[in-house]
């Protein structure tokens, strides 16, 4: 195993971010982990350790994204795994949350991502090898979860343009993988992590159930160990040909395949209408 790499991971401060790196760290890789809160990691993690640096970093930034990645090649001379991981979730129907809250999403869940895409492929592509982690949700694969629909539409994204950084960095040597975690026992789901919408319908009595669930039953019972997920990673950066999917949990599978068997049985009911709009020779 080359315990050399260095990874360059989002979101380090707290869940499977934190998880990763200190896993890494207690096998010998480098890891320059970045947070809102530089001290946030330092407490996690201490100073010691000469193969880890902790980074403060607005993911909403380009230039301070920039920054970061400029100033973790200088320390350590490469970036071998990127992983975008940062990222939260914003409850609320469609109607109920504002444009504010609906853009904050997305401008750390899919151009957040995009800032750290942008300045780490320059590196990437010129040393001809490297790993591209980026982290959706099965929510960026199935999003029939009420309440949840732009949470959902910011990993459906990530989803959508990892696909075609795939094809874009392939030729360079670079590996890209699209991660769908199902549920972690992590604070993602707790306070502080998760938003809520500042106004309410109280007409939306599902939505409203959806989010109860998720707080109050599920938070803390998730079914899969980030520290298990922590293996995962490292040894899908081991392997040589990596997946560009890679679900992640039984729950994750389930989910996947839910929305499989729904989208080929409407397919096949409606493979006549939906083939018929061909010119006719």
């Amino acid at each position: 195993m080359n315990t050399k790499k260095v990874w360059f991971i989002t979101g380090a401060s707290k869940g499977l971010g934190l998880t990763l790196t200190k896993k890494l760290l207690a096998q010998g890789f480098s890891v320059a982990a970045t947070s809102r809160n530089k001290q946030s990691l330092i407490q996690e993690m201490g100073e010691e350790n000469e193969n880890f640096l902790a980074l403060e970093m607005d993911l909403t930034n380009n230039e301070n994204v920039k920054k970061a990645i400029e100033t973790t090649n200088a320390h350590f001379g490469k970036i071998d795994v990127v992983v975008n991981n940062a990222g939260y979730s914003q409850i609320g129907t469609l109607e109920e949350l504002s444009a504010y809250e609906v853009e904050n999403n997305f401008k750390v869940n899919v151009f957040g991502s995009l800032n750290v895409i942008r300045n780490a492929a320059p590196y990437l592509r010129k040393q001809q090898f490297g790993h591209i982690f980026n982290i959706s949700s099965i929510g960026g694969y199935t999003g029939n979860f009420a309440g949840f629909g732009i949470y959902c539409s910011t990993k459906f994204a990530v989803a959508g343009f990892t696909e075609a950084l795939a094809e874009e960095m392939k030729s360079f040597g670079v590996h890209t993988t699209l991660v769908y975690p199902g549920y972690f026992r992590t604070n993602f789901l707790s306070e502080g992590s998760v938003q809520t919408p500042a106004y309410e319908i109280e007409d939306y009595k599902a939505a409203r159930e959806m989010e109860q669930v998720h707080l109050n039953e599920i938070n803390g019972n998730q079914p899969n160990d980030p520290e298990k997920a922590a293996h995962v990673f490292i040894s899908l950066s081991e392997q040589e040909n990596p997946p560009l999917h890679f679900f992640m949990g039984e729950d994750a599978y389930h989910y996947a395949n839910l929305k499989i068997e729904t989208i080929q049985k409407a397919m096949k009911e409606n493979e006549i209408l939906g083939t018929s709009t061909g010119f006719n020779n």
